[in-house]
């Protein structure tokens, strides 16, 4: 619980443009436990991101869009409808505002692919890399016992 209050803490002063100096002051405890603090935040912020990449940013991708397509029929609806000049002007210039936010998120649908390609390689480049470090960690493990029981030998 107290670790939890320090993070959120830590996280509230780095926002407020505070040095981790300055932080470890404020909070009366030693900088290697703020510098564990950041990167644990920096560990979860990625997180959180690959996360709302992955779960959120397609449903709120597609709720836009079937949101902006009522809203486009309904201008179309209204503009044929409308015999006032003014309300049917209206209609049209909200369609044409629809069309150009439909565009803007079609186009930017492959920043968003472009984002969750990235994140998927790096999450497999990270499980790479673990997985190196295991294998270097068994072989150092096996030199150590083949060493060890070479040694008993003699």
């Amino acid at each position: 619980m107290q670790v939890e209050w320090r993070r959120a803490k830590v996280l509230e002063l780095t926002s407020k443009g505070n040095s981790q100096t300055e932080i470890a002051r404020s909070l009366q405890v030693d900088m290697s436990i703020i510098n564990r603090d950041i990167s644990y935040l920096r560990q979860q912020a990625k997180t959180n991101i690959k996360r709302y990449i992955d779960e959120r940013l397609p449903e709120e991708y597609e709720k836009c869009m079937v949101g902006l397509t009522s809203i486009l029929k309904e201008a179309w609806n209204t503009a044929t409808k409308a015999e006032d000049k003014r309300e049917k002007i209206q209609a049209l210039s909200l369609a044409k505002e629809c069309y150009s936010m439909k565009l803007g998120l079609l186009t930017n649908a492959t920043v968003v692919d472009d984002a969750i390609r990235f994140v998927a390689q790096k999450s497999c480049n990270l499980k790479v890399n673990n997985a190196r470090i295991q294998h270097d960690e068994i072989e150092r493990h096996e030199r150590h016992e083949s060493t060890t029981t070479t040694n008993e030998v003699f």
